[in-house]
């Protein structure tokens, strides 16, 4: 097999369908990250990281992303087999602080490029798939009730999505919960519902409304305090019925050990831009699996490729309690692959193609990258 001959790394920006309103950010364009490793005979190992919102969300802004790949990073690949990501993870990870998407964005690329070296799924190279499909939430967050019930009932219809998420942390709290109410008059009855807080609550808000929205029969509660709050998000898990899950605290192992060990929080979001790549969501699922935590695959609305990632790899995993939520490619008005996302039945299918199962569109990559 051949060694490593290039890096490269592109920014895209990719316009959506509808704005996606968040309580830190409107989305009307999303940035995102492609990064391109080719070995000496033309294979090419393709991957892709998002960034919701730029510095709104995280740390990691697309421009960072390439950025320290370019300088710090890249020199730890030219000339190895990428077969080895493993070691050469391992390497980098002694030599870059940090830069969890940075690091997701390599590694995905190397195993991309291992699998189709070698010509089987991506998935054979950590742990084979479990799945072949998997229940596919969409977040309602249009911002206007009647619409979101509109896009539900739709959405119900196509048999595509049963799980609807709902963007709550931005504006009037008491006036978000209403609108939570009244959607779950309209289409509860034929579907799950839970909430994203996105971290914009205060303990005080969230022990009101939280009351509120379990009474409701709202499933899951999405990081209602801040990422540093533990000792909080301890006590909400406490006192209330509903679950409470850990998305933007739970980055690294070490973050998602401590909030296992204080148990702020009862479930675990996954998506491995933020944990680093693949190997490191796994050894978090795996912890979380050991504590009894329930399982949610996130998503950092990635467009096609970086979906295809995250579902070969959420493949991998026994049980999503709450799912996945990997509906990004519905959000965007175009796409840098040849192939689109299949979902049926409520849930999205898992391909069984080489690598990631997706084939970058080179022309359209031409068009949008800055």
């Amino acid at each position: 097999m051949s060694n490593i001959s290039s890096v490269d790394i592109f920014i895209c920006d990719l316009p959506v369908v509808r704005p996606h309103k968040l309580s830190m950010t409107t989305i009307t364009s999303q940035a995102i990250v492609i990064g391109i490793i080719k070995d000496e005979s033309g294979i090419t190992g393709v991957s892709e990281v998002a960034t919701i919102g730029g510095a709104s969300y995280g740390e990691s802004t697309v421009e960072a992303i390439k950025a320290n790949i370019d300088q710090y990073i890249t020199p730890h690949l030219i000339g190895q087999d990428p077969i080895s990501f493993n070691r050469i993870m391992n390497n980098i990870s002694k030599s870059v602080r940090g830069n969890y998407f940075a690091k997701s964005l390599i590694e995905t690329a190397l195993i991309d490029l291992a699998a189709k070296q070698r010509e089987f799924p991506a998935y054979e190279l950590f742990g084979g798939k479990i799945h072949n499909s998997l229940p596919l939430a969409w977040t309602l967050a249009s911002g206007d009730t009647a619409r979101d019930i509109e896009e539900a009932k739709e959405m119900l219809h196509q048999k595509r999505h049963n799980i609807f998420k709902l963007k709550i942390g931005s504006g009037d709290p008491d006036a978000n919960v209403k609108h939570v109410g009244k959607i779950i008059k309209a289409v509860g009855d034929e579907s799950r519902i839970t909430v994203d807080i996105n971290q914009a609550w205060d303990e005080y808000t969230a022990l009101k409304q939280i009351k509120a929205l379990e009474e409701m029969g709202v499933s899951m509660i999405e990081q209602p305090l801040p990422a540093w709050n533990y000792e909080g998000m301890s006590r909400l898990t406490e006192r209330f019925d509903v679950s409470i899950l850990a998305d933007e605290a739970a980055t690294s192992l070490h973050d998602t050990y401590r909030i296992i060990k204080a148990r702020a929080g009862d479930a675990i979001a996954l998506k491995p831009a933020k944990h680093g790549g693949i190997l490191e969501t796994k050894k978090i699922a795996g912890i979380a699996e050991a504590a009894g935590f329930g399982l949610y695959g996130g998503t950092m609305i990635e467009s096609t490729i970086g979906n295809a990632v995250a579902a070969s790899v959420y493949s991998t995993i026994p049980e999503f309690k709450f799912g996945t939520e990997i509906f990004g490619p519905l959000l965007y008005k175009d796409k840098l692959t040849l192939e689109n996302i299949e979902v049926k039945d409520f849930e999205i299918q898992i391909s069984d193609d080489i690598g990631f199962g997706v084939t970058l569109d080179y022309e359209k990559l031409e068009y949008y990258k800055r």
